[in-house]
């Protein structure tokens, strides 16, 4: 076999081959919560963005009303699917960008992503009910409401980045 004639291309005949995967071999929990905080608060701005734009023209909004059982929008009422939402689409997203070597998608992270949304789902309505027994019927802004909703959707986005990474890595033993 004759040689390249290129200077250039006898180098890269010669170089060894780049690492296909820069990533650590590794993530630290701290590694890992750096990257959730990071999630978090893109969440919290992108979703609170959206949030503005569905509610616009809509203020004053309820953030909650004196009884559980009503057919007013509200606030709290509006997170809870929101935040089942991100939990149950960021867990497949975190999942499927992990670079590391992790467990496999069929049964483990199904069963996590049905396991997250079940887990948000009961966390904001159980917060959303003891804030209702408490508060009873509170008119927020709309500046307020996105605030609300941007927190809601940083916080899901920022739990549920850590424990989908944490759940799907596979650790040495």
């Amino acid at each position: 076999r004759r040689p390249p004639v290129c200077p250039v291309m006898r180098d890269m005949a010669s170089a060894p081959a780049p690492s296909v995967s820069s990533a650590p071999a590794t993530l630290s929990n701290a590694d890992i919560l750096r990257g959730s905080v990071v999630s978090g608060i893109a969440n919290a701005f992108i979703n609170g963005a959206i949030q503005w734009f569905l509610l616009r023209g809509k203020a004053p909004i309820p953030l909650s009303v004196d009884g559980i059982a009503n057919d007013q929008h509200t606030v709290l009422g509006t997170a809870v699917p929101l935040a089942v939402s991100i939990a149950m689409i960021l867990t497949v997203v975190a999942y499927m960008t992990l670079k590391q070597p992790k467990r496999a998608f069929m049964p483990h992270v199904l069963w996590l992503t049905l396991k997250h949304g079940i887990f948000t789902f009961g966390l904001v309505v159980a917060g959303a009910v003891v804030w209702q027994k408490f508060m009873g019927s509170v008119p927020v802004s709309l500046a307020t409401a996105v605030v609300v909703l941007g927190v809601v959707a940083g916080i899901v986005g920022g739990v549920i980045n850590f424990m989908t990474i944490r759940a799907s890595l596979l650790r040495a033993a």
